[in-house]
């Protein structure tokens, strides 16, 4: 019998190995350890303030136009430059990052991202010679019209702008202008159909 990884392993036949589940009194014993190392406080502390830094505070520097509902795992940098219309849901673990001065982001009314969408307005240059994370940082803005849907893993990039209406597939990458009312989906996004477009802002729930 060999030990690993505190889990006794039984070796069968043609190398295949069968894993064999602690006792309770040693998955008590390994909880009672985890509370006791200072280690795993440390790394909860860092966890604390990492979530502080990109969740909870940008949350009060972000700009919104009436009712919206943010998942509380979305992420956000330079919140103060981002600004969504009436209505918008953003769904888990989606990541907004504006520019420091130009890269604004700017959504209307009844935004609806899926989980895991990523839209940046700020994007590393990447000229031979240097490190690209020592290379300057551009910026543009990107601009999302009414009643959009970006459905789940999409990502947006900078210079975008998105057309009231549009929906963009899931695991799409926008790379260019949407225009209104377009369905898009891959990589980079193609149109691959159409849908009614609400005229001026959408309805108000």
């Amino acid at each position: 019998m060999t030990i690993i990884a505190e889990h006794a392993v039984v070796l069968l036949p043609e190398g295949k190995i069968q894993k064999q589940s602690l006792t309770l009194g040693k998955r008590r014993f390994r909880a009672i350890r985890s509370m006791l190392d200072p280690r795993a406080w440390l790394h909860l502390f860092r966890i604390l303030n990492y979530y502080n830094h990109t969740h909870v505070t940008p949350r009060r520097a972000l700009r919104t136009q009436g009712s919206s509902t943010i998942s509380p795992t979305a992420s956000f940098a330079n919140a103060g430059n981002i600004r969504l219309g009436h209505g918008a849901h953003i769904g888990a673990n989606c990541s907004l990052w504006a520019g420091q001065i130009r890269g604004t982001i700017t959504a209307g009314d009844n935004l609806l991202l899926g989980p895991n969408v990523t839209i940046t307005a700020a994007n590393y240059d990447f000229h031979a010679g240097t490190p690209v994370t020592k290379q300057p940082m551009t910026e543009h803005p990107v601009n999302i019209g009414h009643d959009v849907w970006i459905g789940a893993n999409a990502t947006v990039l900078p210079g975008v702008d998105i057309g009231d209406g549009a929906i963009i597939g899931a695991g799409a990458v926008v790379t260019r202008d949407i225009d209104a009312g377009s369905v898009v989906a891959g990589s980079p996004a193609r149109p691959i159909g159409r849908r009614q477009v609400v005229v001026g802002p959408a309805i108000k729930a």
